[in-house]
Formats: structure tokens, C-alpha cells, sequence
């Protein structure tokens, strides 16, 4: 193979536009005991056949580039900022973060620029649940359901039909998709009329119910002492630049596993691991995409929000945010639970140091 491949790409205005893809022949999936290796080209290859399924989940969104150097057993690092030499065709978004912190990320419009940041080392795609004209109204919520130790996929499936009925229930048309791992990812199109807290405090509305309704398998505990071997239904996935991997994205696993849509149907029969760079475009010509009208019909987070609002009535409160994120009002103390000494932290979650006494010495004036 050549030193370096040019290849023709959709562009952003339906016209063809010349990607450069150099080392070809790079491998960046080894081979395993379930396939042959997959080359930078093999990747790319992959890329064009799902282009379009995959462009109507990042199109209009910022997105976070996972990427290697040296393949997945190399070096490993995210991209939020655009990565050094972003093509003239390709265009940026700019985003707030929970610091206050703002700056561009790119967004993946076209088929060119998605292989453009193939060739920049990229194998995962994570894009943000917002459009670029509004970064800060999610149009889409999203859970994570993810197993802990012990528990097989089929478990995980009980929990996301669970939780299905719940999200029905509040208003919302709940989407499934494997993980490219042991989970499922579950989201549902929505208007964006609210901010990103108002969307999480919806999505721990609808993870307690499900825990109420499904106790002994799934739980909403962040911390992992306190999950035994339920599936963590987790919450934050909702919150301001935490991201999930893209439909129909690979990940940077062994077997260049991929995020798959499906029916709900399909979820029960399917096989997560057997859903690769190899064979997934054989799956799409066979059974399309799952996901392609999703955002056609969006609905309102109304539903899911009363669930928080009932939960505050009965004494619920505030569920614990990611480390990275700034402290919030009424948030839990920020301490593994086993650590905890009561005494140190006040009722909303904020560490009291002990009050310092003065020495008393003894003895006659």
C-alpha cells in the first residue's frame, strides 16, 4: 500500500472534496481471537459506509475527538479543542464548560471532515446532546446504563425495557443503542426549552423511579461501594460536556467493537460483541438505521421534570456531579461514603473544619 491515499468525500455542500490519509496501513485494532487487525484505511473504509447514519447523530453538534496515537495500545487522549490544521471546509462551535470556560470545538458535518479526523488518529466520536446554534438547551436526553461486575448483557436489557416503560410514561420515545461495550445507551429527542441542569434533574427523576420499580437490579448510588452488582442507571451523563460515543462510532476496545442502533426488538436478540468495524456494515444494509427518524417528532422534558419536582416533595434532593464539576448548591459531600465522618460536613454537602480551641494552661495567676 502507498505511503498515503487520497480519497473523494462529500463535502459540506454536496460537492467532493480530497482527503489526505497517510499510513494507510497503520494498524489501530490489533488482531484478536474474533477478527483480523484494522488498518487506518480499514477505519476509513468503515467511515464511508456508515457516513450517512453516523452524520445525522454528530452533524450540527460540537463533538469531542477520542484519539490514539500509535493505535488503541498507544497513547490515548481527548480532543475538545479543534485539533492543529482543521480543513478550510470544516467549521467550529463555541461551548461553554462547567468552569465558565469557553472555546470552539469542531463540528462533524460532512463525510470529508469525518475522515479528516480519522486521519488525525481519531476512533471514537463524542458528540455533545445540543445543536451549534444552541449550546446550552440540550435537544436530547440521554442515560447510560451501566453494568456493574456480575451482571450478563440480558440484565442490562431487562433494565433499559424497564426503563423504557418509565420514560413512556413521562411523555418521551425512548431510543436504544448498544454501547460497544456491556451497556446500553438509551435516549429520547427533545425540545430544547430547557438548560443542561434542568434536563439532569429530569433524567435522576426518571433513574429513581426505575430503582423504585426495579430495587434489587438497578441503582442511582454514585459512588461504587454502595452499587454491589446492580446497573448503575447513571444521571451525569446529562450534565454540561459529558458526552456518550456516537451512534454507529467504534471504540477503543479490543475488536474495534461499535455503538449500534436498534430497535427495541432487535435489543433483545442482538449480541453486542458481535457488532464490529467488520460486520457492522453488513448490518446496516440489512436492517438500517434504528435511529433515523428519531429527531422528527421531539417531545417535552415536562413529564420526566415533574418526576424530579415529586421526589423534592418527598424529601429527595440533589444527587452528586462529576469531580471536574464545580461544586453545586445542596450536592452531597464529595467523599467516598465508607470515609465519611458526619460530623465534618454541613446539610448541604460542604466540609466544616473542626473549630480550633485554644490551648488552656493550668496554674495559679
Amino acid at each position: 500500500m502507498p505511503d498515503a491515499l487520497t480519497l473523494a468525500a462529500a463535502g459540506p455542500d454536496g460537492g467532493t472534496v480530497q482527503v489526505r490519509l497517510s499510513s494507510p496501513d497503520k494498524v489501530v485494532w490489533p488482531a484478536t481471537d474474533h477478527g483480523e487487525g484494522i488498518t487506518k484505511a480499514d477505519l476509513a473504509a468503515y467511515l464511508g459506509a456508515v457516513a450517512g447514519p453516523m452524520l445525522r447523530g454528530l452533524a450540527d453538534r460540537p463533538v469531542t475527538l477520542q484519539r490514539v496515537r500509535g493505535g488503541i495500545e498507544g497513547e490515548e487522549f481527548y480532543s475538545k479543542n479543534p485539533p492543529k490544521g482543521v480543513p478550510a471546509w470544516s467549521r467550529t462551535t463555541e461551548v461553554t464548560y462547567p468552569s465558565g470556560r469557553r472555546h470552539p470545538q469542531l463540528v462533524v458535518d460532512d463525510e470529508a471532515t469525518l475522515l479528516w479526523t480519522a486521519q488525525m488518529g481519531t476512533v471514537t466520536w463524542h458528540p455533545w446532546p445540543v445543536r451549534s446554534g444552541d449550546n446550552d438547551h440540550p435537544d436530547e436526553l440521554r442515560i447510560d446504563l451501566d453494568p456493574q461486575p456480575g451482571r450478563a448483557f440480558a440484565d442490562v436489557v431487562e433494565a433499559a425495557l424497564g426503563l423504557r416503560e418509565v420514560m413512556l410514561e413521562a411523555g418521551l420515545t425512548p431510543f436504544a443503542k448498544t454501547t460497544g461495550s456491556r451497556g446500553v445507551h438509551v435516549f429520547a429527542p427533545v425540545r430544547p426549552e430547557l438548560e443542561f441542569l434542568e434536563v439532569r434533574h429530569a433524567v435522576i427523576g426518571l433513574a429513581r423511579e426505575l430503582e423504585r420499580r426495579m430495587p434489587d437490579l438497578v441503582t442511582t448510588a454514585w459512588w461504587k461501594e454502595e452499587r454491589g452488582e446492580r446497573i448503575f442507571v447513571d444521571f451525569n451523563q446529562a450534565t454540561r460536556d459529558r458526552t456518550l460515543a456516537a451512534a454507529w462510532s467504534p471504540r477503543i476496545l479490543p475488536g474495534a467493537p461499535v455503538s449500534v442502533p436498534v430497535t427495541w426488538d432487535e435489543l433483545v436478540a442482538v449480541r453486542p460483541t458481535e457488532l464490529t468495524v467488520h460486520t457492522v456494515p453488513g448490518w446496516l444494509a440489512e436492517h438500517g438505521d434504528a435511529w433515523e427518524g428519531m429527531h422528527d417528532q421531539p417531545d417535552e422534558v415536562a413529564g420526566a421534570y415533574a418526576l424530579w419536582q415529586a421526589d423534592l416533595e418527598r424529601g429527595l434532593g440533589e444527587l452528586s456531579f462529576p469531580p471536574d464539576h464545580p461544586k453545586m448548591p445542596g450536592e452531597p459531600p464529595r467523599v467516598q461514603p465508607s470515609k465519611k465522618v458526619a460530623e465534618h460536613w454541613d446539610e448541604q454537602g460542604n466540609r466544616v473544619e473542626p473549630e480550633t480551641r485554644p490551648h488552656q494552661h493550668g496554674g495559679a495567676d
